[in-house]
Protein backbone atom coordinates (compact mmCIF):
# COMPACT_ATOMS: atom_id res chain seq x y z
CA UNK A 1 0.00 0.00 0.00
CA UNK A 2 1.05 3.23 -0.68
CA UNK A 3 1.98 5.92 1.96
CA UNK A 4 1.21 9.17 1.52
CA UNK A 5 3.42 12.25 3.41
CA UNK A 6 3.18 15.99 3.26
CA UNK A 7 6.18 18.25 2.32
CA UNK A 8 7.54 20.55 5.09
CA UNK A 9 7.75 24.14 4.06
CA UNK A 10 9.73 26.13 6.13
CA UNK A 11 9.39 29.96 6.32
CA UNK A 12 12.78 31.79 7.72
CA UNK A 13 11.98 34.17 10.99
CA UNK A 14 13.19 37.71 10.23
CA UNK A 15 12.45 38.27 13.76
CA UNK A 16 16.21 38.85 15.22
CA UNK A 17 17.15 41.25 12.05
CA UNK A 18 17.82 44.45 12.52
CA UNK A 19 16.68 47.15 10.08
CA UNK A 20 18.27 50.54 9.61
CA UNK A 21 14.79 52.53 9.20
CA UNK A 22 11.14 51.34 9.20
CA UNK A 23 11.22 52.85 5.60
CA UNK A 24 14.45 51.45 4.05
CA UNK A 25 14.23 48.06 5.04
CA UNK A 26 15.89 45.62 2.40
CA UNK A 27 13.63 42.92 3.89
CA UNK A 28 10.77 43.11 2.88
CA UNK A 29 8.78 40.17 4.89
CA UNK A 30 5.52 40.14 3.00
CA UNK A 31 7.04 39.87 -0.27
CA UNK A 32 9.10 36.53 1.06
CA UNK A 33 5.77 35.13 2.32
CA UNK A 34 3.79 35.59 -0.48
CA UNK A 35 6.61 33.85 -2.46
CA UNK A 36 7.16 30.95 -1.22
CA UNK A 37 5.75 28.47 -3.99
CA UNK A 38 2.23 26.90 -3.51
CA UNK A 39 3.46 23.96 -5.34
CA UNK A 40 3.69 21.76 -2.04
CA UNK A 41 0.16 21.75 -1.82
CA UNK A 42 -0.16 20.76 -5.48
CA UNK A 43 2.29 17.96 -4.93
CA UNK A 44 0.54 16.24 -2.09
CA UNK A 45 -2.89 16.54 -4.17
CA UNK A 46 -0.92 15.07 -6.82
CA UNK A 47 0.13 12.65 -4.43
CA UNK A 48 -3.47 12.00 -3.75
CA UNK A 49 -4.59 11.67 -7.29
CA UNK A 50 -1.45 8.99 -8.23
CA UNK A 51 -2.35 6.70 -4.55
CA UNK A 52 -5.70 6.98 -6.09
CA UNK A 53 -4.67 5.69 -9.64
CA UNK A 54 -2.39 3.31 -8.37
CA UNK A 55 -5.28 2.00 -6.59
CA UNK A 56 -7.32 1.54 -9.52
CA UNK A 57 -4.71 -0.32 -11.40
CA UNK A 58 -3.97 -2.69 -8.20
CA UNK A 59 -7.41 -3.31 -7.91
CA UNK A 60 -8.11 -3.62 -11.40
CA UNK A 61 -5.23 -6.06 -11.80
CA UNK A 62 -6.20 -8.02 -8.32
CA UNK A 63 -9.63 -8.53 -10.14
CA UNK A 64 -8.19 -10.17 -12.87
CA UNK A 65 -5.57 -12.59 -11.00
CA UNK A 66 -8.88 -13.58 -9.06
CA UNK A 67 -10.52 -14.30 -12.32
CA UNK A 68 -7.83 -16.32 -13.85
CA UNK A 69 -7.53 -18.12 -10.49
CA UNK A 70 -10.76 -19.27 -10.53
CA UNK A 71 -9.88 -21.08 -14.21
CA UNK A 72 -7.10 -23.15 -15.49
CA UNK A 73 -6.51 -24.43 -19.58
CA UNK A 74 -5.36 -27.58 -20.49
CA UNK A 75 -4.22 -27.94 -23.83
CA UNK A 76 -5.74 -31.01 -25.96
CA UNK A 77 -2.48 -31.75 -27.34
CA UNK A 78 1.52 -30.98 -26.98
CA UNK A 79 2.95 -28.20 -29.10
CA UNK A 80 5.63 -30.63 -30.18
CA UNK A 81 2.47 -32.64 -31.61
CA UNK A 82 2.21 -35.43 -29.14
CA UNK A 83 -1.05 -37.08 -28.32
CA UNK A 84 -1.58 -35.85 -25.03
CA UNK A 85 -3.23 -33.70 -22.25
CA UNK A 86 -0.69 -30.47 -21.00
CA UNK A 87 -0.41 -30.65 -18.72
CA UNK A 88 -1.69 -34.42 -18.10
CA UNK A 89 -2.00 -34.45 -14.09
CA UNK A 90 -3.26 -31.11 -11.95
CA UNK A 91 -5.40 -30.06 -9.13
CA UNK A 92 -8.19 -28.27 -8.73
CA UNK A 93 -9.99 -26.62 -6.16
CA UNK A 94 -13.52 -27.40 -5.94
CA UNK A 95 -15.87 -25.33 -8.13
CA UNK A 96 -13.01 -24.05 -10.42
CA UNK A 97 -13.77 -24.00 -13.79
CA UNK A 98 -11.38 -26.64 -16.01
CA UNK A 99 -11.46 -25.80 -19.58
CA UNK A 100 -9.61 -28.19 -22.47
CA UNK A 101 -8.44 -26.24 -25.42
CA UNK A 102 -7.25 -28.08 -28.67
CA UNK A 103 -4.12 -27.40 -29.37
CA UNK A 104 -2.61 -30.36 -31.83
CA UNK A 105 -3.06 -33.32 -33.35
CA UNK A 106 -7.14 -32.90 -33.32
CA UNK A 107 -9.68 -33.94 -33.80
CA UNK A 108 -9.75 -34.54 -29.44
CA UNK A 109 -12.50 -34.97 -26.92
CA UNK A 110 -12.76 -35.28 -23.06
CA UNK A 111 -14.52 -38.39 -21.48
CA UNK A 112 -14.40 -39.28 -17.97
CA UNK A 113 -13.85 -42.81 -17.07
CA UNK A 114 -16.64 -43.60 -14.93
CA UNK A 115 -14.79 -46.33 -12.96
CA UNK A 116 -12.55 -43.63 -12.15
CA UNK A 117 -14.70 -40.78 -10.54
CA UNK A 118 -15.62 -39.74 -7.49
CA UNK A 119 -19.08 -41.80 -6.42
CA UNK A 120 -22.18 -40.69 -7.45
CA UNK A 121 -20.52 -38.72 -9.64
CA UNK A 122 -22.09 -38.66 -13.34
CA UNK A 123 -19.71 -39.29 -15.77
CA UNK A 124 -21.91 -38.17 -18.66
CA UNK A 125 -22.96 -35.36 -17.59
CA UNK A 126 -19.30 -33.92 -16.82
CA UNK A 127 -17.69 -35.76 -20.27
CA UNK A 128 -18.21 -34.96 -24.07
CA UNK A 129 -19.73 -37.63 -25.82
CA UNK A 130 -17.34 -40.08 -27.71
CA UNK A 131 -18.99 -38.67 -30.84
CA UNK A 132 -18.29 -35.42 -30.46
CA UNK A 133 -15.20 -34.14 -31.35
CA UNK A 134 -13.39 -30.46 -31.33
CA UNK A 135 -11.48 -30.36 -34.69
CA UNK A 136 -10.13 -26.93 -35.14
CA UNK A 137 -7.35 -25.41 -33.22
CA UNK A 138 -8.43 -23.07 -30.09
CA UNK A 139 -11.61 -24.88 -30.11
CA UNK A 140 -12.64 -25.39 -26.46
CA UNK A 141 -14.77 -27.55 -23.49
CA UNK A 142 -15.39 -26.36 -20.30
CA UNK A 143 -16.15 -28.02 -17.53
CA UNK A 144 -16.73 -27.68 -13.26
CA UNK A 145 -15.85 -30.48 -10.90
CA UNK A 146 -17.65 -29.51 -7.36
CA UNK A 147 -17.06 -33.30 -5.88
CA UNK A 148 -13.70 -34.03 -4.02
CA UNK A 149 -11.50 -36.57 -5.36
CA UNK A 150 -9.69 -38.08 -8.05
CA UNK A 151 -10.78 -37.75 -11.68
CA UNK A 152 -9.35 -40.02 -14.27
CA UNK A 153 -10.16 -38.84 -18.18
CA UNK A 154 -8.85 -39.74 -21.70
CA UNK A 155 -9.19 -38.62 -25.66
CA UNK A 156 -11.51 -40.90 -27.17
CA UNK A 157 -9.82 -40.94 -30.29
CA UNK A 158 -6.11 -41.49 -28.55
CA UNK A 159 -6.64 -43.32 -25.50
CA UNK A 160 -4.74 -46.31 -27.26
CA UNK A 161 -1.60 -43.57 -28.08
CA UNK A 162 -1.70 -42.40 -24.56
CA UNK A 163 -3.79 -39.45 -24.19
CA UNK A 164 -5.32 -40.12 -20.67
CA UNK A 165 -5.05 -37.43 -17.59
CA UNK A 166 -6.20 -37.21 -14.20
CA UNK A 167 -7.36 -33.99 -12.09
CA UNK A 168 -7.43 -33.90 -8.31
CA UNK A 169 -10.29 -31.94 -7.24
CA UNK A 170 -9.36 -30.35 -3.25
Amino acid sequence: MAAVTSAAVAIPSFTGLKSAGATTSRVNTAAKVSSVPAFPKLAVKASLKDVGVAAVVATAASAMLAGNAMAIEILLGGGDGSLAFVPGSFSVPSGEKITFKNNAGFPHNVVFDEDEIPAGVDAGKISMSEEDLLNAPGETYSVTLTEKGTYSFYCSPHQGAGMVGKVTVN
